[in-house]
């Protein structure tokens, strides 16, 4: 009787859906060489990427999602990967930076929910701000205002589209400086970090002209020492920012011509 070959049983394939998602990885030349928030010429070096990882974040030059490696970024600003690791932390303390054990770190990518309730705090937080600057702010510090706002209506002309970004990010932590509660200014660094990584997820349409002229309004508010105005122009500009969140991300690679607002 003839035996029958036994046919070797085919490789099982892995179902698509079990197979873990590639996740792009930050190019490390995109991280800009920053100074550190506070501007201080003798902060860390883990100050110093800390500040450069934010400054990226918040001109839209990383994407949500991310990965950012260690040593690349390392070689970037010629330190360790310690040294790195601390400024991973320290991101990841300040929400910009999601960490998971034995895979790295990544930029964050909020939730819709975690959107909302940052635009919730910004309103009560820059609210009582408005109220408490408007009774200090000097003539000094409104010259200072309307040269920020000129610069962001320049870059909105060119559509420069970093520097308008963080022009217009930084246009809001400028108001808490004029108040001098260093507490306060980081605060507002924080919220307007995680604002940029909102916007630039979810937000289907901004209009970067229409966003430096709302903070045009809130300035004028200002100088005329109206607070009811000022908090209710406030309130009516970051509900025009948040009234374009969507539940789908935006589009990978997708115009950020019209993007960013604040």
């Amino acid at each position: 009787m003839m035996s029958v070959p036994r046919k070797t049983p085919a490789p099982r394939s892995v179902p698509s859906a079990r197979r873990s998602p590639r996740l792009a990885r930050a190019d490390a030349d995109l991280i800009p060489d920053a100074a550190p928030l506070d501007g201080a010429p003798d902060a860390s070096s883990t100050e110093h990427i800390v500040a450069a990882v934010t400054r990226a974040i918040v001109e839209h030059r990383l994407l949500p999602g991310a990965k950012l490696v260690e040593q690349k970024i390392g070689d970037r600003f010629g330190v360790s990967r310690t040294v790195v690791r601390q400024a991973m932390f320290r991101l990841s303390e300040l929400k910009l930076v999601r960490l998971e054990p034995a895979r790295g770190a990544f930029v964050a990518a909020p939730s819709v929910a975690e959107a909302r309730e940052v635009f919730a705090v910004r309103r009560m937080v820059e609210s009582q701000m408005l109220v408490e600057l408007i009774g200090r702010i000097r003539p000094v510090d409104i010259k200072a205002l309307k040269a920020h706002l000129k610069a962001e209506r320049d870059a909105v002309t060119r559509i420069d589209v970093p520097t308008r970004t963080k022009l217009l990010f930084d246009f809001h932590v400028r108001l808490a400086e004029v108040l001098g509660n260093q507490v306060l200014v980081a605060l507002m660094q924080e919220l307007v970090s995680r604002c940029s990584l909102i916007t630039l997820m979810y937000q289907s349409a901004d209009n970067a002209q229409a966003s430096n002229a709302e903070h045009g309004e809130l300035l004028k508010a200002i100088e005329a020492r109206d607070a009811p105005r000022a908090v209710h122009v406030l309130h009516e500009h970051l509900a025009s920012v948040e009234r374009q969140l969507t539940e789908q991300p935006r589009a990978k690679g997708a115009s950020l011509d019209k993007a960013t607002t604040a």
